[in-house]
C-alpha cells in the first residue's frame, strides 16, 4: 500500500403576551468556581435561596398554578413582554397567568444559560433565555432579565423584562441529509496499515466534518480533515480538505442513485496541482465502496485507484433513524 494509495483512501473520507414566557431553570445549576480540581468554595447563601425560589417558580408554572406563581412576585412587581405590554401588580399577574394557562394547556417552561449576579445583599439580577414548550407547537424563546429583591417573606421577583430571542442562523442541514449515511467511524486495514475515517456533524448541523488517519505499524503516518457543506452561491455540496503534509483541495459533490461522484482539485505540498474524480458507492448500511479515476498531476495522467471496500465499525446515529445521537 503506497503513500498515494493511502492518501486517496483517506479522502473517502417566539411568545404570548403574558408572564407565561418567564421560565426558570428546572434544575439547580452548579456554581462556577473558576478553577478545576480545587476544593469547593463556599456557595453564597443568597444565591442558594434565589435558586430555590426559581425552582419553586418552575414547579408552580408547570402545575398551571396561577396563584402560587404570582406569589413569587412582590406586591407591585412588573413584567414587560417582548410586545411592550406591562403587567403591574401581583393580582394582575395572577389574572394573566390564569388566562395564559386556560389558553395554552400543558405549557411547560425551561431556561437555558441562567446567571445570577448579586448587586447588593438584598438585590440580584438574573439573566437567561426562557423557552416555552406547548404540545404540538414549536418552542418559543425569549431573552430576559429579572430583578430579585429580599423581603421579609424571602426573595421575590420585582421586575422582569423580555425581548424576542435572536432568530436562529440559517441551517443547511436539509441540503446535506442525503450524506448522513457517512456519519460514524470507517476502517480499511491490512496487516501493517490501517486507514480510519471518522465523520460527524458540527453542533449546528451546517457541516459534516471528516477526520482521517493513516496508521503504519501503530504510528500515525498521515492525517487530515475534510469539511463538507452546502454552497448557497452555487446551489451545490462542496468540500474542503487539508492534510498533515501541507496539501489541500476542494471538491464538488453530485449524486447518481446510490453513488456520489466528487470532482476534486488539489494543491500538493510542493506546489504541483492535481485533479481527480472520487466515486463513493454505498453497498449497504455498513459498507462503502470507493475508487478514484481520472487522476492527474500537473497535466500528467496517473493510474486509477481500483475499488476499495471500507467498513463502518462505529455508528453514532440513533438506530433505525439515521439521525445523530
Amino acid at each position: 500500500m503506497n503513500h498515494l494509495f493511502m492518501a486517496a483512501l483517506a479522502l473517502l473520507l417566539s411568545v404570548p403576551q403574558c408572564a407565561g414566557v418567564y421560565a426558570q431553570p428546572a434544575a439547580e445549576q452548579k456554581e462556577d468556581t473558576g478553577e478545576e480540581n480545587l476544593a469547593a468554595v463556599e456557595v453564597s447563601p443568597a444565591k442558594v435561596a434565589i435558586r430555590q425560589s426559581i425552582n419553586s417558580y418552575v414547579a408552580a408554572f408547570n402545575q398551571a398554578d396561577a396563584k402560587a406563581l404570582a406569589a413569587h412576585w412582590t406586591e407591585n412587581g412588573e413584567m414587560t413582554t417582548p410586545a411592550g405590554r406591562t403587567i403591574v401588580g401581583r393580582l394582575q399577574l395572577e389574572a394573566d397567568f390564569a388566562d395564559y394557562f386556560s389558553e395554552l394547556e400543558g405549557a411547560k417552561l425551561e431556561i437555558i444559560e441562567t446567571e445570577i449576579v448579586l448587586i447588593s445583599p438584598s438585590a440580584a439580577i438574573e439573566t437567561g433565555t426562557a423557552r416555552v414548550l406547548v404540545p404540538a407547537q414549536e418552542p418559543r424563546e425569549t431573552d430576559y432579565e429579572a430583578v430579585h429583591v429580599k423581603t421579609v417573606a424571602g426573595w421575590k421577583i420585582d421586575n422582569v423584562s423580555e425581548q424576542q430571542a435572536p432568530a436562529a442562523p440559517p441551517s443547511h442541514h436539509q441540503q446535506l441529509r442525503s450524506l448522513e449515511w457517512m456519519i460514524g467511524t470507517w476502517v480499511d486495514q491490512d496487516d501493517d496499515v490501517s486507514v480510519e475515517t471518522n465523520c460527524r456533524w458540527t453542533p449546528n448541523r451546517n457541516f459534516l466534518v471528516r477526520s482521517f488517519q493513516v496508521i503504519i505499524n501503530d504510528q500515525i503516518d498521515f492525517e487530515g480533515t475534510q469539511v463538507i457543506g452546502w454552497d448557497p452561491s452555487r446551489n451545490a455540496i462542496r468540500s474542503w480538505l487539508f492534510d498533515s503534509d501541507g496539501g489541500f483541495g476542494v471538491g464538488h459533490w453530485t449524486q447518481d442513485d446510490s453513488r456520489w461522484v466528487v470532482r476534486t482539485l488539489s494543491v500538493l505540498p510542493d506546489g504541483r496541482q492535481g485533479s481527480s474524480t472520487h466515486v463513493y458507492e454505498q453497498v449497504d448500511d455498513q459498507t462503502l465502496r470507493f475508487r478514484v479515476i481520472g487522476r492527474q498531476i500537473d497535466g500528467e495522467l496517473m493510474p486509477n485507484i481500483d475499488p476499495i471496500t471500507i467498513t463502518r465499525i462505529s455508528d453514532t446515529r440513533i438506530p433505525g433513524t439515521g439521525v445523530p445521537e
